[in-house]
């Protein structure tokens, strides 16, 4: 507890690792606390990627706002990040002329709020956009598209690592006092830290964290939605999401092509107070498949690779209703402290916008200096799937463990297992380079790789197999050899 931060971030999301990455442009001493091995393990990783356009928000809210502002700077990021996006569209689709009327609303809202590139489409426009679409109109959101969660969060998270960040993970914050030097000091089970400012980005946990903040009231509930990852040999007959008519408070399934060519189901919506199980009931499995099927029937349960959820942390009233994003400093009860409240979604699409406006309020109250160093760019791993013969041919002779398939469904070369099992941030869980990787999302789902990934991670790092994590601590891969036990 001997070093005293400038700012401390609850919470390695997407918000958090966005703060991270924005803040690093100034000359702060800067950690994020996160509860789990990695960035990117909870709503941020759980989700179905997609870049809205900022049309399915009320106008004048910050959600509206944020993702406007999230959805045109999208394509430079990406690129100055390295991460992928496709800006691909997406269409509403309805058949009655009451889902008409909805998409109408739908459109006129979004032009409220900024959005561009929205206009109906009739039958032949949209068949020729979709041909295997079921549906005889739609709304076409020309600007939205699909990203990776996984790679955008971790690569803020990189970029503000390289730029002098620290990530402590396994950090739990367990309590938060000030004192009456105004420093806070943050308790977690194994260190204690001590910071000037400090943001509540915990996602799940912000209600908890609010609390301990001293800021009281709110009232957050979890929308759990369970997902089904189809096969890729589907990808191409789905060039762009495809969602039903909305409601006011749900945007009902979707059938979604991923920047990897598979395509996802989902997802449901229900209200849960349990935010640590993801698992996903047969009940959920049948009625997503009825859905989509409705809008999409071209595929069969063989084609179901896994299953999936993801819990959004949504902020409502004493009545129940889903309220705005609340970001606030309070500067009577939790002077420098800034307070992130029902960060769902659209938090994907508007990260960055949220972590410049936060930026914003802190500047009201004091200045920061600029840092001199800072450098924008992050380069990610070079992915052997996706070179040329040439290109596969040079990397080869650069570094020969490019010619060595260790996942064989997502053609990730023993190289990239490497780069990424030395990734700035020190992470060598299996899940955390499975997201660096794509390594065990093929079909098999790791049947062919994973012990050879775990013989790498051993190998380069020199640990022990009783070392090797597969997500979170204690989720041991190995606990002895079957042999030697049986032996005793």
């Amino acid at each position: 507890m001997d070093s005293l931060y400038d700012v401390l971030i609850i919470g390695g999301g997407v918000i958090g690792c966005a703060l991270a990455r924005e803040l690093a442009r100034y000359d702060l001493q800067i950690v994020v606390l996160e509860k789990n091995p990695d960035v990117c393990y909870e709503t941020s990783g759980r989700n179905t990627g997609v870049c809205h356009g900022g049309f399915a928000y009320d106008t004048g809210s910050l959600k509206a706002r944020f993702c406007v502002e999230g959805n045109r700077m999208m394509g430079d990021l990406a690129e100055e990040l390295d991460f992928p996006f496709k800006r691909c569209g997406k269409v509403l689709v309805g058949n009655s002329r009451a889902d008409y009327e909805q998409l109408l609303r739908t459109m006129a809202q979004g032009e409220r709020n900024g959005a561009t590139g929205l206009r109906m489409i009739d039958g032949e426009e949209l068949h020729r956009l979709i041909p295997s679409v079921v549906g005889e109109f739609a709304l076409l959101s020309e600007n939205s598209g699909i990203l990776d969660p996984f790679m955008m969060t971790i690569a803020l998270a990189e970029n503000a690592c390289e730029n002098g960040v620290r990530f402590d993970f396994n950090r739990k914050v367990t309590g938060i006092t000030r004192d009456a030097d105004g420093i806070w000091t943050v308790e977690t089970p194994a260190a204690y830290y001590r910071t000037r400012w400090i943001i509540n980005s915990a996602g799940l946990g912000c209600g908890a964290i609010s609390e301990m903040l001293g800021i009281h009231g709110y009232h957050t509930i979890g929308s759990k939605g369970d997902y089904i990852i189809l096969d890729k040999r589907l990808g191409p007959m789905v060039p762009m999401p495809i969602y039903t008519v909305p409601s006011n408070t749900y945007m009902g399934i979707h059938v979604t092509v991923t920047t990897e060519g598979n395509l996802l189901l989902g997802p449901t919506a229900e209200v849960t107070q349990n935010y640590s199980y993801y698992g996903v009931e047969q009940k959920n499995l049948d009625g997503l498949y009825q859905e989509a099927m409705a809008i999409w029937p071209h595929f069969t349960r063989a084609d179901y690779i896994r299953t999936y959820s993801g819990i959004l942390s949504k902020w409502v009233n004493e009545e129940g209703v889903i309220q705005d994003y609340r970001i606030e400093i309070r500067d009577d009860l939790a002077p420098h402290a800034v307070n992130l409240v029902g960060i769902e979604s659209p938090g994907l699409t508007s990260a960055v916008p949220i972590a410049r406006y936060v930026i914003g309020m802190m500047q009201e109250r004091e200045a920061f200096a600029p840092n001199p160093e800072f450098n924008p760019e992050r380069r990610g791993i070079r992915r052997f799937a996706d070179m040329t013969a040439e290109e596969r041919s040079a990397a080869i002779a650069e570094d020969p463990a490019y010619g060595e398939l260790i996942c064989r469904c997502q053609q990730v070369s023993k190289a990239e297992i490497r780069q990424a099992i030395h990734n700035p941030l020190g992470v060598h869980t299996m899940v955390g380079l499975k997201y660096r990787t794509r390594a065990m999302m093929g079909r098999c789902q790791g049947g062919y790789c994973q012990m050879r990934i775990s013989r790498m991670i051993q190998e380069e790092l020199g640990l022990s197999p009783e070392q090797i994590e597969y997500n979170r601590q204690g989720s041991n891969l190995f606990y002895g050899k079957v042999r030697e036990e049986a032996a005793r």
